[in-house]
């Protein structure tokens, strides 16, 4: 009796291992069934994804952030120190920032400004964003790390070559150059007629505009962005708006037949050529400057006639609009940084910059969202800025 159990015991266990192995094919054929359709459906979604425009791809991010992580897309700050340090990654993480600006504090040796660079990206890329990565590279003055970087010449002194090819070697040779240390963003090059220390390519709208439409080009073949500034020009300014409130009093047929002609030039050309590679790949920097007659109270940057009225109705310019530096005397002697960024998201501006204090960014900061908390600055208003800064780094950063 023992023994023909001990048979029968023995006979199940080729029965069982082929029960278990059938119910394990089962199990797994389900699993892999799902995995196949979560993975088509990922593939699916991924097609669709890329067969959206650049348009719809921002509209559909910027559907699902927070109000607090699209706040932070319209600013960018100035950081500390030549390395990511816990203070940097706190205001990059806690406000979502969008982009940061590099000085001399922080570049020693262009193999320290890329790991900088790549730091500053890796740590945000939990955001699922890049930072706009940004640098002023003008040449001449305006330059950085001029003992580790080779800068261009002043603009006046390439405009004096007579040679605008020039100004496209030089600006693609430095574009290569910022690329290559991580940088996506360059505010450059100078669009203003006869500014101070040889900023400008030439003293006249027809000469200047040659140079800086092949300053763009330069950048726009090394994949690099680029920006025109400082609207509606500068050059006639006779004071610095670092210090204090710069006013030009030309009046505006003076303006609109000079000062104006390289950025009305370059957002003609622009919009000609829409879907050519680069033709879109600059932003516009709006001075702190005062023009009574385009504005009698405000500075441009916070010029709802000049940035609403003037460039993105007039003009057409549909691209974003970046701020001077709003820790600048022309603003910081006359506006609370917690009221500053407010009323320049209100005017039309996209990107504020503020370069150097952290208590000053966060200042920005906190006055833009308890303006879109409040309904100050309202959905419409706060989510067409933000599609623009999606839609540019969407198309242009790596």
């Amino acid at each position: 009796m023992t023994k023909n159990r001990a048979n029968r015991k023995t006979s199940l266990v080729p029965l069982l291992l082929c029960l278990i192995i059938f119910c394990t094919s089962l199990l797994l054929a389900g699993c892999l069934a799902r995995s196949d359709d979560a993975a088509s459906k990922d593939s699916a979604a991924s097609h669709t994804q890329k067969g959206l425009s650049p348009d719809e791809k921002a509209a559909a991010i910027v559907q699902k952030m927070s109000d607090a992580e699209k706040v932070g897309q319209l600013l960018m700050i100035g950081i500390q120190g030549a390395e990511l340090d816990a203070d940097s990654r706190f205001m990059l993480s806690e406000y979502h920032i969008g982009g940061v600006i590099l000085f001399d504090r922080n570049m020693k040796s262009q193999e320290q400004v890329r790991a900088l660079n790549d730091s500053l990206q890796k740590n945000a890329s939990d955001a699922g964003l890049p930072l706009f990565l940004a640098i002023d590279e003008e040449g001449g003055a305006v330059a950085r790390m001029k003992e580790a970087f080779l800068p261009p010449p002043a603009a006046a002194e390439i405009g004096r070559t007579g040679d605008p090819q020039a100004a496209y070697r030089y600006a693609a040779d430095t574009a290569h150059g910022l690329k290559a240390m991580g940088f996506n963003l360059n505010f450059a090059p100078v669009a203003d007629l006869g500014a101070t220390y040889g900023r400008s390519y030439a003293d006249d709208a027809a000469t200047a505009t040659k140079f800086v439409a092949a300053a763009l080009e330069g950048h726009a073949d090394a994949g690099l962005l680029a920006t025109l500034k400082h609207f509606p020009g500068l050059g006639r300014g006779e004071s610095d708006t670092h210090e204090d409130t710069v006013t030009v009093r030309a009046d505006r047929a003076t303006l609109e037949a000079s000062d104006l002609v390289p950025f009305r030039e370059m957002i003609t050309k622009r919009n000609a050529a829409k879907n050519a590679k680069g033709a879109s790949g600059w932003f516009v920097m709006a001075t702190h400057t005062m023009y009574p007659a385009l504005d009698a109270k405000n500075p441009a940057s916070l010029s709802p006639a000049i940035l609403q009225g003037l460039l993105r109705e007039e003009l057409s310019y549909d691209g974003v609009i970046v701020t001077d530096d709003l820790e600048m005397g022309a603003i910081s002697r006359h506006y609370g940084f917690d009221r500053a960024g407010v009323e320049a998201i209100l005017a039309g501006a996209d990107l504020v910059l503020v370069c150097h204090d952290y208590a000053h960014e966060t200042a920005v900061y906190n006055g833009l969202l308890k303006a879109v908390k409040s309904g100050e600055i309202s959905k419409d208003r706060l989510d067409a800025s933000v599609r623009r800064i999606v839609k540019a780094k969407i198309e242009y950063l790596e």
